[in-house]
């Protein structure tokens, strides 16, 4: 049973973001365990739902499929339990809404929009965000790049 994430796990979990597909013995020596230590701990994080599965996520050479995130930030009319909650059932009713996390700050939300382009993104900000319940203030930015990844080689 897992009682808490350390930076061990932490560095695991890491490893497994960027290469999920890597030998366990890799992933052990680079976290400074054994291969079968770090089995046990990688078995503990996923049956803690610390890990919930494995997918796969397009590569910098297929940036022209994967389209354009944008980040939005959205204000709320109030923060009451009923907005709330009937907000994120809105956002999970878009799939090209990403992410969503309720924040602390000057903004409640920070969603990852994922589209082809920025016109279907313009469509998406005017009929589904701006008319999403409880929804007040909308501000857009569009990701030039993902700073995480290997820059693509140019072409000619």
């Amino acid at each position: 049973m897992l009682k808490s994430v350390d930076g061990t796990d932490r560095a695991i979990i890491r490893a497994l973001r960027l290469n999920a597909r890597r030998a366990n013995s890799e992933i052990a020596a680079e976290v400074g365990l054994s291969p079968s230590a770090c089995h046990r701990r990688i078995r503990m994080l996923e049956d803690a739902n610390v890990i919930r599965g494995y997918t796969v996520i397009t590569s910098a050479l297929d940036a022209e499929a994967r389209g354009v995130d944008v980040l939005v930030q959205v204000t709320l009319e109030r923060q009451t339990e009923d907005y709330l909650a009937r907000f994120e059932h809105a956002v999970r009713q878009c799939p090209e809404i990403r992410e969503c996390f309720l924040m602390t700050g000057g903004v409640d939300y920070w969603l990852r929009v994922q589209t082809d382009s920025v016109e279907s993104y313009e469509a998406i900000h005017s009929e589904l965000l701006s008319r999403m319940p409880g929804v007040t203030r909308i501000s857009s930015s569009i990701a030039m790049r993902d700073a995480l990844r290997p820059p693509r080689t140019k072409r000619r």
